[in-house]
């Protein structure tokens, strides 16, 4: 057990993570590939294949550290390439590309959540669909926060005026210690709000 996990939610929360990590992914690079950009494709990253995903210290390590200190894991996959000059619409383009990732979990959540209530599983299938939709709609959140690199900034960027633009292109080489950080100062409770009223939306609370 790692604090109140058994072993069982343990593999099932792999599961779950591989699965909504590498949904999240290809979508990217298939709204990518949409609008015009061949790059994913190209690097054999338009792929459901999780090992294609995987990076060794942000999918691997820094989740097992995240779930023994706060008891939910932070992670992320390797970084699905993109050429934004390729991309249809330019910075809106781009934006149409960030969001896909995260509204591909939030599907996934209200998926597993509509099976969860109106179809009569077994307690182990419903413990695993308690888990999905809480990993997803974390991920959905989290992937939100308009901080580089995650996939907010990029929506975000679409919208900012060009000195903000400046900003976020200067603080990204350090922008997920700037996460953590302010996980660590509160920002968890803030986001646990949040959260809350998406699981309240779905009928899981």
């Amino acid at each position: 057990m790692i604090g109140s996990f058994t072993t069982t939610d343990i593999v099932e929360i792999i599961i779950t993570l591989l699965i909504s990590m590498t949904v999240h992914e290809f979508m990217h690079g298939f709204v990518g590939y949409k609008l015009g950009d061949i790059t994913a494709r190209r690097e054999g990253r338009l792929s459901l294949n999780p090992l294609k995903h995987i990076d060794p210290v942000m999918t691997v390590i820094l989740p097992i550290i995240t779930l023994i200190i706060f008891k939910v894991p932070i992670l992320a996959a390797k970084p699905v390439p993109f050429d934004p000059r390729n991309v249809k619409y330019g910075e809106f383009g781009v934006a149409m590309l960030a969001a896909a990732g995260p509204l591909s979990n939030l599907v996934l959540a209200f998926i597993a959540a509509v099976v969860l209530q109106h179809v009569n599983v077994g307690l182990f299938m419903a413990n695993f669909l308690e888990l999905f939709v809480f990993y997803n709609v974390i991920m959905f959140v989290f992937n939100l926060i308009p901080i580089p690199p995650l996939d907010g900034s990029r929506i975000l960027y679409a919208f900012s005026p060009e000195a903000l633009q400046e900003v976020m292109q200067r603080i990204e080489p350090m922008g997920m210690f700037i996460v953590i950080a302010l996980v660590l100062v509160g920002g968890l409770n803030i986001l646990t709000s949040i959260y809350n009223l998406v699981f309240r939306a779905l009928g899981v609370v």
